[in-house]
């Protein structure tokens, strides 16, 4: 009796932290994301030319083989860059899949309105109307939507925002493996080799094995693949690699 209260209990409190979890579970996709002034013009999605078109002086790094291109914006440090557009920011950098905004990070200094990661958290989520789902992690915090993750951390003195695209960054690791699986495969030796068999011994070699020389031409039979000899029932010569 005690042990069927017991599990009576605990169920009732799985079901009570299963209910909370799914009460902060954020759902708003990119698509309904507000983009307020803190974003500084950019945002996911954003075309090369509309990042140049904010930022004329932009210069875009060389995309790789994976479609990846990166780039910063520095207005301290570039004087061509009309610096009342970023008050407040050290930095701005933007990833990009396919020519398109992927992951915008935007560094703010010590004179940023937030000032800690708390105090930035609670501004943000008003603005973008994302009060539910945020978790800590370490000295950052940071929330799971629908389709884009956002990250509130501190780096040189004051609060940093990233917004990343979700589905982007799935596709990059796709592609990823796709490049690694592509790369694995053409390392593999080729199972349809042509191999060289010996009608005495039904015994095949590869065509490159040293013992086939001393086999008479006439005693040889040609298979396109391993398992086209293996089939006709001949072995591999132990003596070739």
């Amino acid at each position: 009796m005690l042990h069927a209260k017991f599990y009576s209990v605990l169920l009732l409190s799985l079901m009570c932290v299963a209910r909370i979890a799914a009460q902060k579970t954020c759902t708003t996709k990119l698509t309904d994301l507000r983009q307020p002034e803190e974003l500084r013009g950019f945002r996911l999605g954003m075309t090369m030319d509309q990042v140049k078109a904010r930022v004329p002086q932009v210069v875009f790094g060389k995309k790789d083989d994976l479609g990846i291109s990166k780039t910063s914006i520095s207005p301290d440090f570039d004087p061509r860059i009309d610096k009342s557009n970023f008050a407040d920011v050290r930095t701005v950098s933007l990833d990009l899949l396919d020519g398109r905004v992927t992951s915008l990070w935007i560094g703010f200094d010590n004179t940023f309105k937030w000032k800690t990661v708390d105090e930035f958290v609670a501004g943000i989520s008003a603005e973008l109307s994302l009060r539910e789902g945020w978790t800590t992690k370490g000295r950052a915090q940071q929330i799971k939507c629908a389709d884009f993750q956002i990250i509130v951390s501190p780096i040189g003195g004051g609060p940093s925002l990233r917004i990343l695209d979700s589905v982007a960054d799935d596709a990059i690791i796709a592609r990823r493996q796709a490049k690694e699986e592509a790369a694995a495969t053409e390392e593999a030796p080729s199972e349809t080799q042509t191999v060289v068999g010996d009608v005495r011994k039904k015994i095949y070699y590869p065509p490159d094995c040293d013992a086939l020389k001393d086999i008479p031409e006439k005693s040889r039979q040609s298979f396109d693949s391993r398992e086209a000899a293996e089939q006709a029932g001949y072995k591999r010569a132990h003596s070739c690699p």
